[in-house]
């Protein structure tokens, strides 16, 4: 089992910035893909930024240039710096891993809690 811990949600002005962290523990030796998904009120739950043992990343059009997700294997930690904030950002943001290369909402195989981040205008 893999158990994943977020941090550094919080409400922020729009424009500003906020980094979220997550930390893996239990048996992280197979985890390869890590990311984010955000779920605002209302809409469906989307993959935000993911990045995997392979060198990839990928981000949801609607925050490229402005997020950037960063991985450090040997502390088990998956970032996400989030830049120029907008209340469109507002979202329960999740960590999630799995031990395949991609991050399909429909079998991710470990989740976070969840942190709330919102953005005001």
């Amino acid at each position: 089992q893999v158990h994943l811990v977020e941090s550094g949600g919080g409400l922020v002005q729009a424009g500003g910035s906020l980094r979220l962290s997550c930390t893996a523990s239990g048996n992280t030796a197979n985890i390869n893909a890590m990311g984010w998904y955000r779920q605002a009120p209302g809409k469906r739950r989307e993959l935000v930024a993911v990045s995997n043992n392979g060198g990839s990343t990928h981000y949801l059009d609607a925050v490229k240039g402005r997020f950037t997700i960063s991985r450090d294997n040997a502390k088990n930690t998956v970032d996400l710096l989030m830049n120029s904030l907008k209340p469109d950002d507002t979202a329960v943001y999740s960590c999630a891993a799995d031990t395949g290369p991609q991050l399909l909402a429909t079998n991710v195989e470990y989740w976070g809690q969840g942190t709330q981040v919102t953005v005001s205008s």
